[in-house]
């Protein structure tokens, strides 16, 4: 895990995560910070930001504080130096299997909202248009 470490601030702008949201997660136990600096700053690395983002991309999908645990938890483990053993790992492989297939299932229902909210979106720009109420 080598590397330059970065103080929150910058894992923020990094994350697009506010300060208090990546405080949060820490009180959670989502995310630690790898390291404090003499002043007791919370020191992060380049995995910790990593750690974050797949959070980050959960989140809009609905995954609770707990999925998300679990998830980077068996991803964790999976990445251990000291790996799982083969029946081990087949399990932890179908815990991220199963989370991937409820983030698809999650897009799929989001693309279908999204197209709806284009449709009607349309529906508003074509009736403006037809009545000349347009903005320049």
């Amino acid at each position: 895990m080598g590397g330059a470490h970065m103080q929150i601030g910058e894992v923020a702008t990094r994350t697009e995560l506010s300060l208090r949201t990546i405080r949060h997660y820490e009180e959670t136990g989502l995310v630690a910070p790898s390291a404090r600096s003499r002043g007791g700053f919370r020191l992060y690395t380049e995995a910790d930001v990593a750690r974050l983002m797949v959070i980050r991309r959960m989140k809009p999908l609905g995954f609770s504080l707990d999925e998300m645990r679990d998830l980077l938890e068996a991803v964790d483990r999976l990445d251990a130096e000291q790996g799982p053993t083969a029946q081990e790992r087949d399990v932890l492989l179908e815990r991220v299997r199963s989370y991937e297939r409820s983030a698809s299932e999650q897009v799929a229902k989001l693309r279908v909202q999204l197209a709806r909210a284009e449709e009607f979106a349309q529906t508003l720009r074509t009736r403006l248009d037809r009545d000349g109420a347009t903005e320049d």
